[in-house]
């Protein structure tokens, strides 16, 4: 776990120099203010399917950008976006797809289902004695792709197969997103990192008898740059 941050980290600060440039052409010299402060976020999350029985916790990792924005004294505005962030579940059973051979292949498979999501937090953050901070609020996510995976293990090896289901899922996810986190240093702009949870109150199936409500657990590490 401790080469997996820190291999993190070294990606983040490796990437930040060129969102710094970027974030800056768009937005110009206000991102430098006291009231504002932005930069990378990651790591890992762990996600599920809270509204099937049969789903299990899978691992993925996190990727984006955050805005702290001052409203009143300690008291900030916490917005962004997950620009890789995966959902879903696994352990499912498998179902057939109207093909002999395949079913008859994947029939005893493992079904798992990875559902890529722009997510979007609106979060009251709170800062606590210079370094603790809480932030809550809801979570918007756009739904791009979405993939069932079978997967079985064969006399000659494991078999994949990853089936396109994008056509099956509504666009938009939404839910309620809380967490804490711990500063590195007292400074009022640092690296921090904490931890969160997601809780999707949308069903994002389309399929008549099945509900998907996503949840996750985040890990993550916040760099802010620009300073």
């Amino acid at each position: 776990m401790r080469k997996t941050v820190l291999l993190l980290i070294f990606v983040m600060l490796s990437l930040a120099p060129r969102a710094q440039i970027l974030i800056s052409l768009l937005f110009g010299e206000s991102l430098n203010s006291p009231k504002v402060e932005f930069g990378l976020s990651g790591g890992m999350n762990r996600s599920n399917i809270h509204s099937l029985s049969n789903s299990e916790a899978m691992n993925n990792f996190d990727l984006g950008f955050y805005f702290h924005v001052l409203m009143k004294n300690n008291s900030y505005l916490s917005t962004g976006v997950r620009v890789k962030s995966n959902v879903g579940g696994t352990g499912m059973s498998t179902y057939p797809i109207d093909n002999g051979a395949f079913d008859s292949i994947y029939q005893d498979g493992i079904l798992t289902k990875e559902i890529p999501v722009f997510y979007v937090p609106i979060l009251f953050h709170q800062r606590i004695k210079e370094r603790w901070y809480i932030e809550a609020g809801p979570q918007l996510g756009l739904i791009y792709r979405a993939q069932d995976v079978f997967e079985i293990e064969g006399e000659v090896g494991n078999l994949r197969y990853e089936r396109d289901v994008q056509n099956e899922y509504k666009r938009i996810d939404a839910g309620i997103l809380a967490g804490i986190g711990y500063k590195y240093s007292k400074e009022l702009k640092s690296v921090s990192y904490g931890v969160q949870y997601y809780y999707g109150f949308v069903n994002v199936s389309k399929t008549p008898n099945l509900t998907i409500r996503n949840n996750a657990f985040y890990l993550f590490v916040r760099i802010p740059i620009g300073l």
